[in-house]
Formats: structure tokens, sequence, C-alpha cells
């Protein structure tokens, strides 16, 4: 059995994905300082507690388990708060990789998937984005996954390391099973902070403006499936295993839907009116982020099993209604 070292493993795609890694028969070893990650979401593997940046504890951990491969999920990921403290988002997101790569070049592991963003290309260009897009990040966050990728290629070049990154767009939903869900303190993601109103855990939800460039004034964001990106991961390991060379692949499903269509969702989904009120735009957001997933599709044989919004608002409401968090 594979053994595969999950950082960040207790969060939100992380323990999807360790999910699915033990249903097909991988060993997960889940490392996470449970900073923002939980106990209660390492339910496959062992977990093995500390920081990327302690590199003797994550040297100490490799030496014991012997990973085959890497799948590298821990990050911050607060688009805003990157704005207001790019050093905390610099120093955990690039420096904690830094610190990941050494380790994996001193232990001798050669396969790498990391978790990247479609926040790597900024301001879109065309209506669907490829990876050949310009990289031009809009924020702090998007700089720290856009080097992050820069060293990992880097580290191929020197050390031979095959990799993949695999850039997300908005992740979604829940288990269908009902056994993990998505909890961030604070939460920020649209998604659960509107279901947070229809749980009665909150009054009204204030979304970030309504005078972008879009259809109805609000953000439009291409919205992907929790378990449709655990299945990416398992697939590029093991198109990694199989000898494939490093790549990157946008995960989407390339229909963008808008922050109000997402509240009419939840309204249909919830049967609850879900008040809203308009606050001020955050820093750094753009109007539009929508993937062209073709290269995923091709190479990887990947495709989206829960596309559509609907499903993946039940899907977290289902979640949601049941987690006491």
């Amino acid at each position: 059995m594979k053994k595969i070292l999950v950082t960040g493993g207790a969060g939100y795609i992380g323990s999807h994905t360790c999910k699915l890694l033990a249903e097909n028969g991988y060993d997960p070893i889940v490392y996470d300082d449970l900073s923002t990650g939980y106990e209660w979401a390492v339910k496959w593997g062992d977990l093995e507690v500390g920081s990327l940046r302690d590199e003797s504890r994550l040297l100490e951990v490799c030496r014991q388990h012997k990973p085959d491969v890497v799948l590298h999920f821990a990050s911050f990921i607060n688009v805003g708060e990157s704005v207001s403290n790019p050093i905390k988002y610099y120093g955990n997101n690039v420096g904690g990789t830094m610190s990941l790569l050494k380790i994996i070049q001193q232990c001798g592991i050669g396969h790498l998937v990391y978790s990247s963003s479609c926040a790597v290309y900024g301001v879109s260009e065309s209506l669907s984005l490829r990876e050949n897009h310009p990289q031009a990040p809009h924020n702090p966050y998007g700089w720290s996954k856009f080097m992050c990728e820069r060293l990992i290629a880097d580290f191929e070049r020197a050390f031979g390391l095959r990799h993949v990154a695999l850039r997300y767009f908005n992740a979604a939903g829940a288990d269908p099973g009902g056994q993990i869900g998505e909890a961030h303190l604070p939460e920020t993601h649209i998604i659960p902070l509107v279901l947070q109103v229809a749980k009665r855990e909150c009054d009204v939800f204030t979304f970030n403006g309504n005078d972008y460039d879009t259809d109805d004034g609000t953000c439009v964001r291409d919205y992907i499936h929790v378990v449709d990106l655990a299945a990416a991961h398992l697939l590029a390991l093991e198109y990694l295993l199989n000898g494939g060379d490093s790549q990157a692949f946008n995960l989407g499903n390339g229909t963008g839907y808008s922050v109000q269509q997402v509240i009419e969702a939840a309204r249909e989904v919830t049967g609850h009116a879900i008040p809203t009120r308009v606050g001020k735009r955050r820093k750094g957001d753009i109007s539009i982020l929508v993937s062209d997933s073709t290269r995923a599709h091709e190479i990887l044989g990947w495709l989206p099993s829960r596309p559509d919004l609907a499903t993946q608002v039940e899907d977290a409401w289902r979640w949601h209604k049941n987690f006491d968090g």
C-alpha cells in the first residue's frame, strides 16, 4: 500500500481527498498544525501534528512513514487578509513550501501534487481561462501561489521533482455522505456564509459589492465540488506514479455563477428567505473567474461528477444542518 503524505489534510479539501485516497487503497498520512484544520476531519489515516516551518518535525515524519507522494494543501487562503497582512501569507505559503521542498529533496521523494489556485492568473482577459493565460496575480494570496509554483518548477530542474499543480477555482459542497464538510474560522466562503443565515446562526448575509462589471453587478465565479477536486488529486498522483510529465491543470466546471445566483440557489434549496445587504467591495477581488479545464479532461481523464450549483448547495446544506462546530 503506497503511503501519501497529505499536508493540510485536516482542512476542507485535504480531508475529502484523504477519504478518497483511503477508499482507493492508499494510506494517507495527515501532516497538519491544526491552526485552520480540525482533528475531527482526520478520519482516514494517521494524524501527525506539526508545522511546515518545523523542518525537524517534518523530517521526522517523513523518515518514519516514508511516503511515496506528497499532496500539498497546507496554506492560508483568505484573499482579503492577504492584502492586509501579506507577511503572514508569504511567510506561511511560500516559506512553508520552501521547507517542505527541502525535506522532500532530503528524503528522496520524487512526486508532488500541489494545491494551487486560479488566483495565479489575476484579471481575466477572456471569458474562460486556460493554463497559458498570462499570470499577473491581483493580491498577495495569488502571488504566494504563483511563487510556490515557481519554486516547485525550479526544484524539478535542480533535483528532478516531478509535480502537478492543480489550479482550483471556487471549492464548494461537502461529502455527499455527510461525514465531513466545510468549516473555517472565520468563515469567508460564500456558500457556508449564506447557509449560516438559513440555519439562523446569522440574521443577514452581507455580500461584497454590487457594482462589478457583470450582468447583475456581483462577482462571477466557477464553483467546483470538493469531491471533484479530491478526484483530480487522485488522478494527478496516479498520473505521476505512471510516469507523467510535470503539468499544471485548471479545475473548474467552465460555468460561472454570480453571488446573486448563489443566494437564489440557497433560497431554493433551504426554503429560507435569506435576507441580504450590500457591503463594501473586498480588496483584491476581480469581477469574473471561469475555468477552461480541457487539459485536465484530456490528460488526466478528469470530468466533474457534481457540477450543478444546486447539487453543491444541497450537499453543503446537508452537512451544515448537522454540524455543531
